[in-house]
């Protein structure tokens, strides 16, 4: 038994062994069985190492797919973890989208809203351009028919009143005259009755006397002149803007100066001036007259101011306390200063002053369109005459 064990790794031995080896056994048998051993062990050996290269290959194949597999594992980690960043990113639109969607909702409803607004507003409003628009109409249509008026009175009752006051101006200045004349003869009368008395040695005393009334009146009116001249002058040339009460107040330039200086001197105080164009300017050269009546007269002058409208008193009496700096206290009935919206009522009280030795001057504003007849017996009067021209332009502004 032990020679057939013996036998059969030999004979599987020898079936390794290359031919060569073969060859070498059979024709040295005679060596010892301990070559046949060292034969196994490098086949062995080769064997072995046979086995080592492919553990390391397949250790590497294993390395290779782990690592494959652990990068796949990242990759796969890697797109779910994008895969939820996509999904919050497809949340936060959707949430977006939604508050945009309720934005552009709210934005409608708002237009819708702001649409409405805006066409009831344009509709109030045409509603009151067009109720203005009526209005502005029945206006230009009241100026016109004011205008005409205007116009047919200025043909007739200014043109008549204009020659009434040339007939009544000459006629005081006749009555003048016919007083002077009136005055002379009876200063003859006085010398002739002066003769017939049988005194020869007062005679001479007496013939000198019949020219001192009419000498006494020149120097009067001499001394009077030269006084309101030097007022005039003395309101152009050093206007005292702190000066006492009824004393002007304000600048006077020469067109005002020589507006006063006619109706002193041309008018004889009693007279229409052409308006200066504004209602103020014409309350400017009334308060020079007043201021000047008032170094004549004292307080013995009244001055009557007639304007039919309360807004144009109301501007007299303001223009009046600027200019000559008297205040409300001197506005009234029986005061410095009394305004009036009817000629009616002007002419009653201009009457009860003249019968109570008070001296009344009659200011008649520019905006009466007729003048009563009533006023002008009054011994001093000053009325404003609109502007022709200025007239004129108005009218073809329509």
């Amino acid at each position: 038994m032990n020679a057939e064990e013996s036998q059969t790794p030999q004979s599987t031995h020898e079936s390794l062994m290359p031919k060569e080896e073969q060859n070498h056994t059979t024709e040295q048998p005679e060596q010892p069985q301990n070559s046949s051993v060292e034969s196994v062990v490098e086949t062995a050996a080769q064997n072995s190492t046979v086995d080592t290269t492919q553990h390391s290959n397949l250790t590497a194949a294993l390395e290779s797919s782990i690592e494959s597999e652990s990068t796949n594992h990242r990759q796969e980690a890697q797109a779910a973890e994008r895969v939820a960043e996509l999904q919050r990113t497809e949340k936060a639109l959707k949430e977006e989208i939604a508050n945009l969607q309720a934005s552009y909702k709210t934005l409608q409803e708002q237009l819708s809203a702001t649409q409405m607004t805006m066409g009831r507003l344009v509709q109030e409003a045409l509603l009151e351009l067009e109720q203005r628009k009526g209005a502005l109409q029945i206006s230009v249509e009241q100026l016109e028919r004011r205008q005409e008026r205007i116009r047919n009175e200025m043909r007739t009752t200014f043109a008549g009143t204009s020659q009434d006051l040339a007939i009544r101006v000459q006629g005081f200045k006749d009555y003048l005259t016919g007083s002077l004349q009136d005055l002379a003869v009876a200063a003859e009368q006085l010398q002739l009755g002066s003769k017939a008395k049988p005194e020869p040695e007062k005679l001479d005393v007496k013939e000198v006397k019949p020219t001192e009334p009419q000498l006494g009146t020149t120097q009067q009116f001499q001394d009077t002149a030269k006084q309101i001249r030097r007022l005039i002058d003395q309101y152009r040339t050093k206007p005292d803007y702190y000066g006492p009460a009824w004393q002007l107040r304000r600048t006077f330039e020469p067109v005002h100066a020589e507006r006063v200086s006619n109706w002193f001197f041309n008018q004889g105080g009693r007279g229409a001036l052409r308006t200066m164009g504004s209602r103020l300017q014409n309350i400017l050269i009334t308060s020079a007259v007043i201021s000047i009546l008032h170094k004549l007269y004292g307080d013995r002058i009244r001055t009557l101011v007639l304007a039919h409208t309360p807004e144009r008193l109301g501007e007299w009496r303001r223009g009046l306390q600027d200019c000559l700096g008297i205040g409300r206290p001197d506005f009234g009935p029986d005061r410095g200063v009394v305004l009036f919206e009817t000629p009616e009522a002007l002419s009653q009280k201009a009457d009860r002053l003249v019968k109570a030795n008070q001296q009344p001057l009659v200011v008649i504003d520019d905006s009466e369109e007729q003048i009563s007849l009533a006023l002008l017996q009054f011994p001093l009067w000053l009325a404003f005459a609109p502007d022709p021209k200025m007239m004129r332009t108005y009218d073809d502004e329509f």
